[in-house]
């Protein structure tokens, strides 16, 4: 099976309504088993894969972020948009506002970050000067230049380790250290898909502004029903960044694949 394209949903993205034709797939890798949704948006078939699970119940920390590269690989994936829901650094990068991400900084501290492990005496050391594809940036930035979508085209994402929230001394540090945006889960899924050979966009969407920015307690429920008024618009930009996307690569990001993960 060959499915050249996917989607990862974050939080409050459990279901890909917006496709056709869809059937549920359990691809079994070397580091686990992932499940994906296959079906069709117009002319093109993707897959969509729940980074929490279809009822969110994996927690951040918990999420098997190789099998579910390693799956999307394995049937053919070369191209990935990821969304991801984020705590503000900003007090001018407001609640609903979305960043085009290009730049991360990985504060997270016990996940599996490699397939390149040493296993059979192998270390690769890979380049991360452009994290994100530039390529799948352009086209998501043209299509919601296009529909007049208001969003911010580049911004640092720190990645920490969850599930707790962040505390207003570690926000004034990641702020300090440049970072615009906060989240549990855009790190090692970024550096696994580097690694892979796909090529890998993510749209941030901003949910709250961060621990002693905002006035109020932070809450899970803010965060999903930000996500909830926001979700069919971040649906319709994915398919039809997809959709749009030139069927050459002419970014850098697939030098490996021919990398296979099993």
């Amino acid at each position: 099976m060959e499915v050249e394209m996917a989607i990862i949903g974050g939080t409050g993205f459990y279901q890909p309504e917006i496709m056709e034709g869809t059937e549920e797939l359990v691809i079994d890798t070397k580091y686990g088993e992932a499940v994906l949704q296959v079906g069709y948006y117009r002319d093109r078939k993707l897959a969509f894969l729940a980074r929490h699970g279809r009822h969110h119940g994996i927690p951040p920390h918990k999420i098997n972020y190789r099998a579910n590269i390693a799956a999307l690989q394995k049937i053919g994936v070369k191209r990935v948009l990821a969304t991801t829901a984020v705590g503000s650094l900003r007090k001018d990068l407001l609640p609903g506002e979305l960043v085009i991400i290009d730049q991360f900084i990985d504060f997270t501290k016990f996940r599996y970050h490699t397939f390149y492990d040493g296993e059979g005496g192998t270390v690769v050391h890979t380049d991360f000067t452009e994290p994100y594809c530039r390529q799948s940036r352009e086209q998501l930035k043209l299509v919601m230049e296009e529909r007049e979508i208001t969003f911010t085209y580049g911004g640092t994402y720190i990645c920490t380790e969850g599930p707790r929230y962040e505390t207003p001394a570690e926000i004034r540090a990641f702020a300090g250290w440049g970072a615009d945006v906060v989240g549990m889960t855009n790190v090692p899924e970024a550096t696994l898909a580097r690694e892979a050979g796909l090529c890998y966009a993510n749209l941030a969407l901003v949910t709250n502004l961060a621990a002693g920015l905002s006035p109020d307690l932070l809450t899970h429920k803010e965060v999903v029903d930000i996500v909830n008024d926001n979700i069919n618009i971040i649906r319709e930009l994915f398919m039809e960044t997809l959709r749009s996307m030139p069927e050459e690569r002419t970014c850098l990001c697939w030098y490996k694949e021919d990398f296979s993960l099993g």
